[in-house]
């Protein structure tokens, strides 16, 4: 079901996803928005991550080693943060990623797996389908598409 602030109309036989042929404009550049975005999220993560980690480095040597345990935890988070910061945000009423946002994109179909292991190698599959669907798409079920109106 699309969300209530895209302005398409059905696809033929009252099916969805749209159908690129009759919703162009849904679908237009979206390979190329899609990789904007992800580059958008990246730099965001790194900055958060990076932040955590020179942060966790400084407060250890102003204590002179004494948090050096700490450093333990900053594999685990650095793991869970880009997770986190997709699966949050997808899943939130928004279906948007900070990135996607950013280019006027949104998540249809509700909440998907992020698949972190491959980056940007899942955006290639998108360059080969007439919907503009990454792999993790086609093994979810969902879609991404411009945001038309509102």
């Amino acid at each position: 079901m699309p969300p209530p602030d895209l302005v398409l109309s059905p696809a033929p036989l009252g099916g969805w996803p749209p159908d690129p042929l009759i919703q162009a404009q849904a679908y237009r550049d979206i390979t190329l928005l899609r990789m904007l975005a992800y580059a958008v999220d990246v730099l965001i993560i790194a900055t958060i991550g990076g932040g955590v980690t020179l942060t966790l480095w400084l407060l250890t040597l102003a204590t002179l080693g004494l948090l050096w345990p700490l450093h333990f935890l900053l594999a685990p988070f650095l793991v869970a943060l880009p997770l986190l910061y997709h699966g949050l945000q997808i899943g939130s009423p928004a279906a948007a990623t900070i990135g996607m946002r950013v280019f006027g994109l949104v998540q249809t179909a509700g909440f998907y797996a992020t698949l972190a292991f491959f980056g940007g190698l899942l955006l290639l599959v998108a360059l080969f389908n007439p919907q503009r669907r990454a792999l993790h798409d086609l093994l979810a079920g969902t879609i991404i598409l411009r945001k038309i109106g509102g």
